[in-house]
């Protein structure tokens, strides 16, 4: 099965860019032999899904915005799990989310990812110019790299 794995974010908006940081981690730990593509990117909705085409099952990293306390907290769902008004990079008040997006594509005939998996981490800052982390949210990097890399190895790396 192809697959992609993709970091949202904009890596110089501070914590919004643990995506990119997760997929990097990521990319260091991929097989040689993997057959899994990698993508960072700052898309959402319309834009997100033309990069999915060709895809059997996608994996997007991405933050989401939480109350202090669960700040670095991390959360794995499956696309058609999370509410159609997702948050962030999956969708756009000038777009729409990736689900009506994806929707959409295999109306029109486009070959879209049948398994969309989203981890995603939590965040606070998220208008702080800068490429590091906070701290809670440094911390999560490795774990959800950890996280994504099983994933790939139970379900993608033969």
């Amino acid at each position: 099965m192809k697959t992609i794995i993709i970091g949202l974010g904009n890596p110089i908006l501070g914590d919004d860019g643990v995506g990119w940081k997760i997929v990097e981690e990521i990319k260091q730990h991929l097989p040689a032999a993997a057959l899994v593509d990698v993508d960072f990117l700052s898309l959402g909705g319309i834009a997100l899904m033309e990069h999915l085409i060709g895809y059997d099952r996608a994996i997007i990293v991405d933050s989401f915005v939480a109350d202090a306390e669960d700040v670095g907290s991390i959360l794995i769902h499956k696309l058609d799990e999370l509410p159609n008004y997702s948050a962030f990079h999956i969708t756009s008040i000038h777009d729409t989310s990736l689900q009506n997006a994806i929707q959409l594509g295999k109306e029109m005939g486009a070959h879209l990812p049948e398994e969309v998996i989203v981890i995603g981490v939590a965040i606070r800052r998220i208008h702080d110019f800068g490429e590091d982390l906070s701290p809670p949210v440094r911390e999560s990097v490795l774990p959800a790299a950890h996280i994504a890399l099983n994933y790939l190895k139970e379900n993608v790396i033969n």
